[in-house]
C-alpha cells in the first residue's frame, strides 16, 4: 500500500484505510436535529406518520416504536422510542416504561435470531449534556455487537466493516420480529 498510502490529519503517511461518510455531517453539525433555537420538527413525533418502510420501523405498539438509527453504530443499531413527546424516563407513564422494556427485550431477541450478535450495549442518554442527540423525546439505544466488530478491524484490519443497506436491515428485523 506504500504508493497508495492515505495521509493523516497532519499531513504524514499512515497504513489506515479510511470509509468517509459525509452525510454524517449533517448529524454532527446539528442542522438536522431539534434545538430550541431553530425550528426543526421532533424526527421521533414525525416518523410514526410515515409509513413503516420509509421511517424504517420495524414494529409498532400502543405507547412505544422501534425504529432503525440512521446513524447507526452497528448494523441493526435500533431505537426503542415513545409515542409520545416526552423526554425523562421519570416523566413516562408505567404502562410506557413497561412497553418499552419489552420491546427492548424483544429487539434483543430478534437482533439475536436475525444477526447471531453476542451482545448488546443499550441505553438511554437523558438529557442534551449526556449525549442525547433528539434530547426532548426519550428513546432507548439498543445496539448489537459481536466479538471484533470495533476492536479486531480498525486496529489489525486498519479498515472499518461496512453494514448493510438500512432498508435491508429493516426488512430483515421486520420480518423477524
Amino acid at each position: 500500500m506504500s504508493d497508495q498510502q492515505i495521509t493523516g490529519g497532519a499531513g504524514m503517511p499512515d497504513n489506515w484505510e479510511r470509509l468517509w461518510t459525509p452525510h454524517r455531517m449533517a448529524y454532527l453539525s446539528g442542522e438536522n436535529r431539534p434545538k430550541p433555537d431553530n425550528d426543526v420538527p421532533c424526527p421521533f413525533c414525525e416518523l410514526p406518520r410515515k409509513s413503516d418502510e420509509e421511517a424504517l420501523i420495524v414494529a409498532r405498539g400502543e405507547e412505544v416504536y422501534a425504529v432503525l438509527n440512521l446513524y447507526p453504530y452497528n448494523a441493526g443499531h435500533l431505537l426503542i422510542c415513545a409515542k409520545r413527546h416526552v423526554a425523562d424516563l421519570t416523566d413516562l407513564t408505567e404502562s410506557e416504561r413497561n412497553e418499552m422494556q419489552a420491546f427492548t427485550a424483544h429487539a434483543m431477541k430478534t437482533l439475536r435470531k436475525v444477526s447471531n450478535c453476542g451482545g448488546f450495549n443499550i441505553g438511554l442518554n437523558q438529557g442534551a449534556l449526556s449525549g442525547a442527540g433528539v434530547a426532548d423525546h426519550i428513546h432507548q439505544h439498543v445496539v448489537p455487537r459481536w466479538f471484533g466488530d470495533a476492536n479486531f478491524m480498525p486496529i489489525i484490519g486498519q479498515t472499518k466493516v461496512l453494514p448493510k443497506l438500512l432498508t435491508t436491515t429493516r426488512d430483515e428485523i421486520a420480518a423477524a420480529w
